[in-house]
């Protein structure tokens, strides 16, 4: 039997586009789940660079200019409802189940009490992680997509991670280690030891040593989306880069760099936004039940407080995953 939830919620809201300040702690009517779809009470979710980029109006040819806007993209959290018509849709779950997921594309609205989502599109959170620290680890489905599915990462290959202390970027340092690869990790000077412990072979202060000087490469990860030419100069001849992000100062031109890449040159510079299904969420599940895959989260915000979250994001420097606690 379902549990009974209130008709209001929380949720964080911002009436226009700018810094972090534009963001609020609003009331919203909670969800109804249509059929096929779960309501999650939501406890824990992460910040992305992707909100950010919403929240800014740098992603708003995808999120429009209606608002109020929402913001939030992953969660962790316990089912607490059920669309109509169950048969085939998230039978395998039950009411009070911990579970974890990430929205569609551009589908933001997370920070809340309160999301719906399609069956499908959950994932059971393992055994033994608490729901706020689990909350550091949907995001590991976009560094193994890239990886695994997109460059096809191999044992003994060299693998350069650019923002390597990052929310993806840390777990793209464990998985391709756990893939046998040989790691080279970028990050800031005072981030060196954590991708060190995360399993890089060799580490790098961005800061100080230029692109040219690093060597060669047979797969490029980055997560920053600026100087794209540059790191895709780094590739052995066969060798394969990804991207999860372009260069939001000049969008046309980023994006179509990366569409040209594929018909000129060495290397296609492959790109994609994460849109994981549960398959996906089961195999990140598999991999921290293991110990392959540990969260890293640098600091918890409430709800309240998931303004500074995001300027502290932008500030850089962060270790792992800043996680925001919805009470």
């Amino acid at each position: 039997m379902s549990q009974p939830v209130s008709p209001m919620m929380k949720a964080v809201l911002f009436d226009r586009f700018g810094g972090p300040e534009v963001l609020y702690v609003g009331r919203v009517p909670r969800p109804e789940p249509a059929p096929g779809e779960v309501l999650v009470r939501v406890r824990a979710l992460s910040v992305n660079g992707g909100e950010l980029m919403g929240r800014a109006g740098r992603a708003s040819f995808v999120t429009g200019r209606k608002f109020p806007q929402r913001t939030g993209l992953d969660f962790t959290g316990e089912v607490a409802a059920f669309g109509p018509g169950r048969a085939g849709h998230g039978e395998e779950f039950g009411v009070g189940d911990r579970v974890w997921g990430v929205l569609g594309r551009a589908s933001f609205g997370s920070a809340a009490e309160y999301v719906t989502v399609r069956a499908d599109r959950l994932g059971r959170v393992p055994e033994g992680l608490d729901l706020i620290e689990a909350a550091a680890l949907p995001v590991g489905t976009t560094a193994l997509t890239a990886l695994r599915d997109k460059v096809a990462l191999r044992p003994g290959e060299q693998l350069l991670v650019r923002g390597a202390a990052g929310g993806v970027g840390n777990l793209a340092v464990q998985l391709g280690r756990a893939r046998g690869a040989e790691v080279t990790a970028l990050a800031r000077a005072a981030n060196l030891d954590f991708v060190r412990e995360l399993g890089a072979r060799h580490t790098v202060d961005h800061r100080t040593v230029r692109p040219h000087e690093l060597g060669r490469f047979d797969v490029v990860l980055d997560t920053a989306g600026t100087e794209l030419r540059t790191y895709r100069g780094l590739l052995k001849p066969g060798g394969r880069m990804v991207t999860i992000s372009f260069d939001a100062s000049h969008p046309a031109a980023s994006l179509g760099y990366i569409a040209a890449s594929a018909a000129h040159g060495r290397g296609r510079v492959r790109f994609f936004s994460g849109n994981p299904r549960r398959p996906l969420l089961d195999d990140i599940a598999g991999y921290a039940a293991a110990g392959t895959l540990r969260p890293a989260v640098d600091t918890v915000f409430p709800l309240e407080q998931i303004g500074e979250a995001h300027r502290a994001l932008e500030a850089g420097g962060v270790r792992g995953k800043f996680v925001v606690r919805v009470a």
